[in-house]
């Protein structure tokens, strides 16, 4: 059994569990406008952006010079999450600690800023694609090098989902005798290329205000706003982690994953399928489910077909959903797993946070959103959900943890 013993978070609206959980029961928002470059010709100007954080308070200058945004907020909330575990990494095995960390765009800032470098030295020198792929193994290799972790090392792309697989992954690496797991997703894509990048996938809502501009699930949806942050979290084996008399926060119960059937086929989104699998691989049914963290993306098309998804599984206003990334944003890799620091602070605390923003839900829809404010639950069991661009969907179950099972 893989349970959860370390949470590190840093998000838009809170640096820490504490400070966002806080953040996220009482509406207190992260999203504002972008003002790290000159957006004034962009279509959009919102996001979701960490609030000013000292990079030399946390780590040593070398790391400054060879890391962008995106790994340096990954290194912040992997030491996070292992101070939050109490593991005194030099004193494990390097061998029996493992890593697996996702990432989707962030790297622009640093690519753009390599490509301009070899650029000057010609323009036989300049390989973007390489730059990219060696980008998406930084934030896994700069955290591994940090702690001494020499076990099973894996970096994934599969831009929303990634966090989620990221755990799963986590989770074999457990399963294959690894004691210990650092796994999450954190991502950053603020520099103008990424923020081309974000705004090419036509997604992006343009709203000016920030408590509507991103409203999932309400019928006047316009679009996301995108953010930056995430979540690292510590992966145990549960024997393990008792030895140590452990903190444990909740289970890793199920997971599954599926892609969507090609554009034009007909075929049903795999987003159901991955949520039945997800629910199978646990061991539970719809009914033992006591809310579902959804993925949320704020375009009317597919909040509906999400709704249709969860309508599907668990019947019409069947379980509670809500939303919480309404107020940071879609943190693409990081999404997932912040929603998964959600559903572990859900069930620690008896309560479901509200998605804020959204105002009248179509009753087409036929989910029973979580809205006006936190919802008083007995949470056991929480489904998180999420999908990436190009047809990646995850499904993770979370459990609260029984002492002796």
């Amino acid at each position: 059994m893989s349970v959860i013993t370390g949470l590190g978070v840093i998000a838009p609206n809170g640096f820490g569990v504490k400070e966002f959980w806080s953040a996220t029961l009482s509406g207190r928002s992260g999203l504002r406008e972008l003002d790290r470059f000159d957006t004034s010709g962009y279509p959009a100007r919102l996001a979701g952006l960490v609030g000013d954080v000292d990079f030399a308070e946390h780590l040593p200058g070398r790391l400054l010079q060879q890391t962008d945004v995106s790994t340096r907020l990954a290194l912040i909330a992997a030491q996070a999450a292992i101070e939050d575990a109490d593991v005194d990494t030099s004193a494990l095995t390097d061998y029996d600690m493992g890593i697996v960390t996702a990432n989707a765009c962030g790297g622009f800032e640093f690519t753009h800023r390599e490509f301009r470098k070899l650029w000057s030295r010609g323009p036989e020198h300049v390989s973007v694609y390489e730059s990219f792929a060696w980008f998406y193994a930084v934030n896994t290799g700069q955290i591994s090098i940090r702690h001494g972790m020499r076990g099973p090392s894996t970096a994934l792309v599969a831009e929303q989902a990634g966090g989620l697989d990221a755990l799963a992954q986590a989770r074999r690496g457990i399963r294959a005798g690894t004691p210990l797991m650092v796994s999450g997703g954190v991502d950053s894509a603020f520099d103008p290329w990424g923020w081309a990048s974000h705004l090419a996938g036509g997604g992006v809502s343009s709203g000016t205000d920030p408590l509507t501009a991103y409203r999932p699930f309400d019928g006047r949806a316009t679009g996301h706003l995108p953010g930056e942050g995430g979540a690292i979290c510590v992966v145990e084996d549960v024997a393990a982690a008792r030895a140590r008399h452990a903190r444990i926060y909740g289970e890793i119960a199920g997971y599954a994953a599926t892609f969507d059937p090609p554009p034009g086929s007909g075929r049903e989104p795999g987003l159901r399928r991955a949520t039945e699998n997800a629910l199978a691989d646990a061991g539970v049914t719809p009914d033992d489910v006591d809310v579902v963290f959804a993925d949320a993306a704020g375009v009317p098309r597919l909040d509906r077909a999400e709704a249709d998804a969860i309508r599907a599984v668990f019947g019409a206003g069947g379980v509670p959903v809500t939303a919480p990334k309404a107020l940071t944003g879609r943190l693409l890799s990081g999404g997932g797993v912040l929603d998964v620091v959600s559903a572990l602070m859900s069930i620690q605390d008896g309560v479901i946070p509200p998605t804020f923003g959204t105002g009248v839900v179509p009753p087409e829809y036929g989910i029973d959103l979580v809205l006006g404010g936190p919802r008083r639950a007995d949470v056991r069991t929480a489904l998180v959900l999420a999908r990436g661009r190009w047809g990646f969907n995850a499904a993770v179950v979370i459990r609260r943890h029984q002492n002796g099972s």
